[in-house]
């Protein structure tokens, strides 16, 4: 679980987890703890806030293989809308099981599925910029904000609604009346109350989260490094959800650049794929180290032009096309000016 030797013991001293300690990991039989939870009152008849706030609970979250049985709606829903929120088809994965394992394997799902990293490359410098989609940092802080603010007694899951358009997380209720919507949106609400304090101390033991109301001013924060437009935080009048949208990054169209007349008579050539042969002889040039110098190199520096086989450079069935920069900047050109 990645918890603190020190802590370990101390939730055993203070509250009898049925437990042990073995080879620098804590051990917890499923059985046992089912045991001690329904000895202490904390099953389906009796989940009560008070359990809930207490470490009775956050034992069985945190260390039963199926804290759904005690807690209806422990669980991450990740959607993912192809054709956006409104479209037709869409694709869902259901994540359970233990609350941080749970929390980490959805975050690792999102990550692997849904966050692209771009490389903006500047002429003017040689350093080029790497912006996200969704940052991955803050879609962490909007998940592990909703598995530690959210109600175990609501029988809603955690949602986190993806589209080409937004990332969004949505959990039940909504945050503490003691703060304010339009502090939450500036990122300096404090909260006066914490909802599920135990939680929150498990999952900063796990580095899941710092706590001290961080979370929001650092989605804020990464939000604007990337450059992505300002994420929104929603909550109704009688405060019975809470939603964090993450927009995404909305990137510059690319300007095709200034070409010299050699890389442009290279795109106008390349109406089809072709040969390194082809090309040279379809620009009638009988030297190939000139053609290759002059012609062919710049016109794939500019981005213009690329290969097929980008990972087998030398490869007999090497072709060359122009790429959706080469077509644009073909289509601007197309009255000839280009040869």
């Amino acid at each position: 679980m990645g918890v603190a030797r020190e802590a370990f013991f101390q939730w055993i001293e203070s509250e009898s987890l049925p437990a042990h300690w073995i080879e620098r990991r804590g051990k917890f039989k499923v059985s046992a703890v089912d045991d001690w939870a329904r000895a202490t009152g904390a099953d389906e008849r009796n989940n009560s806030e008070q359990h809930i706030s207490n470490l009775l609970a956050v034992g069985l979250l945190f260390f039963n293989e199926t804290p759904e049985r005690f807690f209806p709606g422990v669980q991450i829903d990740v959607v993912w809308f192809p054709e956006g929120a409104g479209g037709d088809r869409f694709e869902e994965r259901i994540f359970k099981g233990p609350l941080a394992r749970m929390t980490r394997e959805a975050l690792s799902y999102i990550q692997r599925n849904y966050l692209r990293e771009t490389v903006i490359k500047h002429p003017e410098r040689a350093e080029a910029t790497r912006v996200w989609n969704f940052p991955y940092a803050t879609s962490e802080e909007a998940v592990v904000n909703a598995v530690y603010h959210r109600s175990y007694e609501e029988r809603e899951p955690i949602e986190a609604r993806i589209s080409n358009d937004e990332l969004v997380v949505v959990s039940f209720p909504g945050p503490d009346r003691s703060s304010r919507l339009e502090d939450l949106q500036a990122g300096r609400a404090v909260s006066r109350r914490y909802r599920n304090r135990r939680i929150g101390e498990f999952l900063k033991e796990l580095d899941l989260t710092e706590g001290r109301s961080t979370g929001i001013p650092k989605i804020l924060k990464v939000m604007a490094a990337n450059g992505s437009p300002a994420p929104l935080f929603e909550s109704d009048d009688d405060r019975l959800s809470f939603v964090i949208r993450l927009p995404v990054l909305p990137l510059p169209r690319p300007v095709p650049p200034e070409v010299t007349p050699e890389v442009g008579r290279v795109v106008v050539a390349l109406q089809d794929e072709l040969s390194r042969a082809g090309l040279q002889q379809a620009l009638d040039l009988k030297d190939e180290k000139h053609f290759r110098k002059a012609y062919l190199l710049p016109a794939l520096d500019s981005g213009l032009v690329e290969m097929t086989r980008p990972e087998t450079p030398r490869s007999s069935k090497q072709r060359y096309r122009l790429t959706a920069l080469g077509q644009r900047w073909l289509d601007a050109h197309s009255d000839g000016s280009a040869a």
